[in-house]
This record gives structure tokens, C-alpha cells and sequence, in this order.
């Protein structure tokens, strides 16, 4: 379930009382965690659950309404029975569980042994109408089976679960720690001891290979207390493959858990943990004092953010959205403990030494916007991040392109080069600059093995690290990745030349040779219209020889209609293509106009955009505006497609500041419409910057709910004519003023001559691989 070394915590108690009351915060009231829960079958909108945990959690907690796995997440808002509460780290809802751990609550009539272990049979009926649901705090009442209820809560800090189970009946209570499932086998017994007064149980589990965890194994444990501590104990036992073995202390299986029944005494107190107790819950009978430190982790995330204008609505969906951009896989977990050991990617256990290991890297997704969003309002994690990333290359040999404690090579390209020269370009410090370097640098001019004999189709097994696929073929002598040697080609030959111009720019910042920049700059800007076929005006995959492939071939979540739009660094080029100005906002016309634009995939999120880059500003500002009312609400359904570790949300938060990093390594924002009348921003200082520094960011758009348009820009009181915003001019904080027109305004739609090309008049030949520069 985690690394080696790894321990998950648990704390059960069974009492109920208020929780601690806390200090008011409005942002907090409005996260909605059922937003993005819905649909009425698990992989429904979203791929969101209501959990529990701080922000950043190494662990957290949630109802468990279902067995989650990929597709599947572990609740349900239409379920109508609880199986348990489980400890999950699923980053998102395509990847898989990584060896999950199950409280489960159970009732047996006195003087009998029915303990129900199977998922089948252990649900509990929920009254939804007690359910509460919060960041830092969840509670319901369940109906025992037996006459009686079952009232829970549940509180985590970062590795540690804290819950509490109130049973109302003369019956004999029970709880189950599940401790695998049918699909996810145990390799080693699991061991249950016996110190006074205490249970504990330890797992340790393993599977295979790339996405099935090679050489990883997990652990945890958890300890009971009681409130009578001079009472005796001994009801306890093992349940494997569904039959009850009372006193046992140990078993294997494909379906194990342990179990421990208490007295049938109304009100005893069960608490259940194990170490590093004493450094996240003190007290461990006191479920408010964790309820109330975890609500105080995240209002001083949240409560930086203050809007005006807003809507219920619109409250609900923009802070629900900054704590989506701050949990689960969007932050990626926290692999670090106390005495800092971890697994590392070549299957060995490390010591940190204040190193954090991050996981739930979903970087094709994060790298366009959440990113952006973390440098700007959690910078206090990008050295620990970028850090996690390169011991990644060290161990591994690559950096992360999708990691769920273990690369899982799933999507295209190898935009951790884009996470760190955008981190580098912005000024992040506090990690090994020139080992990043060393790392992109590779990404960008060593292909995987057996480049030439791997397909690399999606979660395709036992194959070794992706990278760059195709690499070493035709990209290198022609521009374009083969069709009929890699799947998803043509999204991997835009991708790779974006990451080519990431690497440019990081080298550029790092004072790289010219001959390492000309390369990286010359086959970043050719290789996209490689692609373009002139006779349909669509970007379309080609085979080795040249040939096209066809239009509907080699796309990743997306079609020819998003990827003809997906030159990033390059959009003067790109325009120039689409035939000028007028013809290229046509273009973009006929693709919203005729449903094209899917939100729900990313390579997306950027098109509304494109119109203020072709001298269509206003257009930009309509169609934001439409898009989110369209993709997100305040209902379980409020989010069109999947979260994707924060980037659909951070999409929503900068396009109601009124801009959005369409080229995340450009330094700038391109403007949109500012939603709300006004928004005032605490930025937190970076881990350089004296930590009482002050850095405010207001952006004030007066009339902005139901006026669109834009009539003038002001940035720290200089007049802006053209919509773009420099990260400089609001890194530091400072003042955005927008005039808001409710009719179409000129502002912004001139001709654009803007510097995102860094096309330079050279001859486009063709470039062979240079030898690994040692720099």
C-alpha cells in the first residue's frame, strides 16, 4: 500500500460529542466536496470524493461506498450504503488504488461470531440527511442491521487516521480492519500482536511490475486502546478467504482482514493507532482537536483567496476548486515521514534526509494550468516537488511523466521539462539546477529502449520506461513521430515539440551553448507543421514514409480539431497557417460553433484563448465566460470531465481572475474575462522570501457578473492594450483593473504583434541528434 518502511495510522475512538468549535471562514463553508462526485454510477463527473485529510496528505479518508479501482472511486453520493471508512491515496479516478486499508463498523448478536468481512455483506444503510461533510471533518449515522446505529466520524492528519464510532446497541460491536481484497493478493502474512491493552496489525503487501508496483511493498498498522484498561481482552481473530479463525494472530490470502469485538457495553471508547500518535494527534481520545487542526491547514490556504460579486454558486465552485487544486494527486502525496525512509523508483528503500518523495504526478494534465497555479499559491512545495522529481531521475533513470508511486506510463510526452523551466523561468530555488538539466536534457535526446520494436499504446504492460517514444525514427530526421511505428503519434509529435521548446528556454535561463539552444529552438518550431496537411487544413498523423495516416488516427483525448490548435509556443506560426487573422478566428468559429470544443479532455482548455492572439479579444471574453457556465456548477455533476489532479478546477480559478497561461514557459498570461467584481489575493511568500512578507494581488473588474467585455486594462497602474499579463507584474502582488462593458468592446483586438514566436530567420534543415553535451 506505501513504500517500504511506510506506516499508515490509524485512530479509532467511540464517543460522540460537538466537534471543537473553529474560527469563521467563509471560504472554507464554501467547498462543496460532492462537486465532481457525480453521475449516478461511480465513474461518474469528476472522479472526485468528499475526503478527509489537510491539504498535501500523505493518506486520506473517505466513506468507502464501493471498491474503488481504475474507473471506479471509492464513493458515491448515490449509494445508500457504507462498507467501511478507507485510507486511500487514488490520485484519480483512472488510476488504480495502491493497496487500500478498510475500517469497517459491524454489530453481531451477543454470544455469536458473525463477523462480516465481505464487501457484499457488510454494508451498513446510511441516513444521507445526518451525513456532514467537510475538508477536515465527516460524519453520519448508520442503521446497524440489529435495531441499533452506529454514529461515525472521522477526522486524518497527514498519515494519520483518526475516527470515532459510536454504537447504540447491546449488541456485540466489532471492527474490521480489511487488509486486501480479491484482486490485490498479500505476500507476506499478516502479523496481529498483542501489547496491553492494544491491537496491531501489519501488512505487508506486493504485486508486480511497472503499473503493478515492482519491488514496492506496503505496511500498516493499527492499535486499539481502551477506555478500562484494566479490563482484559481477547475477542479477537483473523478472517481469511471468508472464514472466521477466532485467536488467530496471523493468516494469508486473497481476502484477509483482522477483526477485534468489544463489550457489549453502550458508550466504550475504542481507540485505535499506532506510532508517530504522539506527533500528529497528541491526544488521541480528542477526534476535535484533530478536526479542528486539519480546518486550520486549510483556511490558511483557502482564506487567501476573497471574492466579491460572487454568486453562491460561483463560491462554492471556485473554492471547492482551490482545495481540488490542493488534494488528492493534484498535490502530490506525501511519501515522507518522520524518520524520512521511502521507496524510490529503482526498488530500494532511501532515506530522505528532509528529502519528501511526491507521488500522483499527473503531469500531461497538471502541466497547463495547476502548475502554474502552485508556483503562483503554494510555493512553499515547488523545491520539495521539483527535488522528488529528480531523485525520480536518479534512481530511475527518467524523470516522472506519470507517477503513481511507480511510473505508470500513461499519456504522451515528457512534460516535466515544461515543470521545470517554467519553476526555473519564475524564479523557484532550492533544488539541483543543473541535475534538472541533466534530466531534460536526456528527456530530449535519449530514447526509451526498444524505441523501434514498442508500440507504447496506452498502459500498455511490461514494457520499460516511454519517455519519448518514437524518438529515434523518423522525428529525428523528419520532424514527426511514425504512425505505423507509435501510437498516438501526432499528439506525441506536438507534445514533444512543446517539450523541446521547454527545454529551450530552460537552457536558455541556464546559459546553455548556442548549438544546445539552435537545436532544441530548431526542432521545436518545425516539427508541428510537419503535421499540417495543407489540403484539409488539419494537423494529421503521417507514417514513416511520409505518407498521411488519416484524420482520426494518432490522437490522445482529443481529435484533429484540438490538436490543429495545439502549437503553444508558437501561435504567430500557427496563425500563419490557418491563413491570417480572419481565417484563423473563422477557423475557431467553426470549431465552437460546431460543438468541437471538449472541456472535458485538456488539450482544450487553452483554445478560447487563441481569439485574443488573432486580434479577437472580445471573443475570448464571450467564450470563457460560456465555458464555464456550461462545465462547472455547484451539483455532484459540476465538473464536465474528470478533475485530473486540479487542472480542471485551476482552469476555473485563473479564468475567473481574467487570464490564463495558455504557454505555461512564456512568463505571461493571456487575458480573458474576470468573473467576479473584484478578487483579492494573499500571495505567500516563497521559502527565500522573509515568511512576513506581504505580497497582496487585487484584481478589481466592477460590474464584471454581467458585463463580459473589456473596455480598458490597467496593471499596477500601467495602461495595457494588449491582453497579455507578465507573471512579473503580479508574482509580487499589485493591482489589476479591468473596465467591463456589458457590449463588445475594442480593447485588445488590434493585430497582435507579440513576441510568443521566437522564430528567428533561419534555414529549416534538417538536424541530426548532436552528441550528449556534457555541460
Amino acid at each position: 500500500m506505501f513504500s517500504n518502511r511506510k506506516q499508515l495510522l490509524l485512530l479509532l475512538n467511540i464517543v460522540l460529542t460537538n466537534v471543537q468549535a473553529s474560527s469563521k471562514s467563509e471560504a472554507f463553508d464554501h467547498v462543496n466536496l460532492l462537486i465532481g462526485n457525480g453521475g449516478d454510477t461511480p465513474n461518474g463527473s469528476g472522479g472526485m470524493i468528499p475526503s478527509t485529510a489537510p491539504p498535501f496528505a500523505m493518506t486520506r479518508w473517505v466513506a468507502q461506498t464501493h471498491q474503488n479501482y481504475v474507473s471506479v472511486t471509492p464513493y458515491n453520493w448515490t449509494a445508500s450504503t457504507i462498507h467501511g471508512f478507507q485510507a486511500t491515496r487514488q490520485p484519480a479516478i483512472w488510476m488504480g488504488e495502491s493497496g487500500p486499508v478498510v475500517v469497517v463498523p459491524g454489530v453481531t448478536q451477543r454470544g455469536q461470531l458473525n463477523v462480516k468481512a465481505k464487501f457484499e455483506e457488510r454494508g451498513l444503510r446510511m441516513r444521507k440527511e445526518t451525513e456532514k461533510i467537510t475538508p477536515s471533518y465527516y460524519s453520519i449515522v448508520l442503521d446497524d442491521g440489529l435495531g441499533g446505529e452506529v454514529h461515525v466520524e472521522q477526522s486524518a492528519t497527514s498519515r494519520v487516521g483518526h475516527l470515532r464510532f459510536t454504537f447504540t446497541t447491546n449488541e456485540t460491536p466489532y471492527i474490521i480492519l480489511e487488509s486486501s481484497r480479491p484482486s490485490v493478493l498479500t505476500s507476506t502474512p499478516t502479523n496481529i500482536s498483542f501489547p496491553h491493552g492494544t491491537v496491531a496489525l501489519h501488512l505487508h503487501a506486493k504485486s508486480s511490475r511497472v503499473h503493478e508496483i515492482c519491488g514496492f511493498n506496503g505496511y500498516y498498522c493499527a492499535r486499539f486502546d481502551y477506555e478500562d484498561e484494566d479490563e482484559s481482552y481477547s475477542n479477537f481473530g483473523v478472517v481469511q478467504n471468508a472464514t472466521t479463525y477466532p485467536g488467530s494472530l496471523s493468516g494469508k490470502g486473497t481476502l484477509l482482514a483482522g477483526y477485534a469485538l468489544f463489550p457489549s457495553q453502550k458508550g466504550r471508547v475504542v481507540v485505535n493507532a499506532r506510532r508517530n500518535i504522539d506527533e500528529e494527534i497528541p491526544d488521541a481520545s480528542n477526534l476535535e482537536n484533530t478536526a479542528h487542526k486539519t480546518r486550520t491547514a486549510w483556511t490558511e490556504k483557502l482564506d487567501r483567496f476573497a471574492l466579491e460579486g460572487a454568486t453562491e454558486v460561483q463560491k462554492e465552485v471556485f473554492w471547492t476548486g482551490v482545495a481540488h487544486a490542493l488534494q488528492v494527486s493534484v498535490y502530490p502525496s506525501e511519501q515522507h515521514e518522520q524518520d524520512a525512509y521511502y521507496s524510490g523508483y529503482d526498488g530500494k528503500v532511501h532515506r530522505g534526509r528532509g528529502i519528501e518523495s511526491y507521488t500522483g504526478y499527473s503531469i500531461w494534465d497538471t502541466y497547463r494550468a495547476q502548475w502554474a497555479f502552485l508556483i503562483l499559491f503554494a510555493p512553499e512545495r515547488l523545491p520539495g516537488m521539483i527535488t522528488s522529481m529528480l531523485a525520480d531521475y536518479e534512481q530511475g533513470g527518467w524523470l516522472p511523466m506519470w507517477k503513481n508511486i511507480v511510473e505508470t506510463n500513461i499519456m504522451v510526452g515528457t512534460h516535466a521539462d515544461s515543470l521545470i523551466a517554467e519553476a526555473v523561468l519564475k524564479g523557484v530555488e532550492g533544488f539541483d539546477k543543473e541535475l534538472a538539466w541533466e534530466a531534460v536534457w536526456k528527456d530530449a535526446t535519449v530514447p526509451p529502449n526498444d524505441d523501434l520494436s514498442v508500440s507504447y499504446f496506452d498502459r500498455e504492460e511490461h514494457v520499460d520506461y516511454e519517455v519519448r517514444a518514437g524518438l529515434s525514427s523518423v522525428y529525428a530526421s523528419k520532424g514527426w513521430v511514425a504512425n505505423d511505428v507509435h501510437s498516438e503519434s501526432a499528439s506525441r509529435t506536438l507534445d514533444y515539440a512543446y517539450d523541446d521548446y521547454a527545454a529551450y528556454k530552460l537552457a536558455v535561463a541556464l546559459g546553455k551553448p548556442d548549438d544546445v539552444t539552435s537545436f532544441l529552438l530548431e526542432r521545436s518550431l518545425r516539427a508541428p507543421f510537419t503535421l499540417f496537411n495543407s489540403g484539409t487544413g488539419f494537423m494529421e498523423a503521417r507514417n514513416a514514409d511520409g505518407s498521411w495516416a488519416g484524420p482520426d488516427n494518432g490522437w490522445t483525448e482529443g481529435d484533429k480539431w484540438a490538436y490543429s490548435f495545439d502549437v503553444v509556443h508558437d501561435i504567430p506560426a500557427l496563425i500563419e497557417k490557418g491563413g491570417g487573422n480572419e481565417s484563423f478566428v473563422r477557423s475557431l468559429d467553426e470549431h465552437f460553433n460546431g460543438g468541437h470544443n471538449d472541456h472535458t479532455n485538456e488539450p482544450s482548455h487553452h483554445i478560447p484563448y487563441l481569439y485574443a492572439l488573432a486580434g479577437a479579444a472580445y471573443k475570448t471574453q464571450a467564450r470563457v465566460r460560456e465555458i464555464a457556465q456550461m462545465n462547472y456548477n455547484n451539483t455532484p455533476t459540476g465538473l464536465s470531465g474528470n478533475e485530473d489532479c486540479g487542472q480542471m478546477s485551476s482552469w476555473y480559478i485563473f479564468s475567473a481572475m481574467g487570464f490564463y497561461p495558455v504557454n505555461p514557459v512564456s512568463g505571461e498570461y493571456v487575458v480573458g474575462s474576470p468573473f467576479f467584481d473584484k478578487i483579492t489575493i494573499d500571495i505567500p511568500p516563497t521559502p527565500q522570501q522573509d515568511p512576513q512578507r506581504k505580497r497582496k494581488l487585487t484584481i478589481i473588474a466592477q460590474g464584471a457578473p454581467t458585463k463580459p467585455y473589456i473596455k480598458s486594462l490597467t496593471v499596477n497602474g500601467r495602461r495595457v492594450d494588449t491582453p497579455i499579463i507578465r507573471h512579473e507584474d503580479i508574482a509580487d502582488g499589485g493591482e489589476i483593473v479591468f473596465e467591463m462593458s456589458d457590449v463588445v468592446q475594442e480593447w485588445g483586438n488590434g493585430i497582435l504583434n507579440h513576441a510568443t514566436s521566437e522564430k528567428a530567420e533561419r534555414k529549416q534543415t534538417i538536424y541530426d541528434y548532436p552528441d550528449r553535451v556534457e555541460l
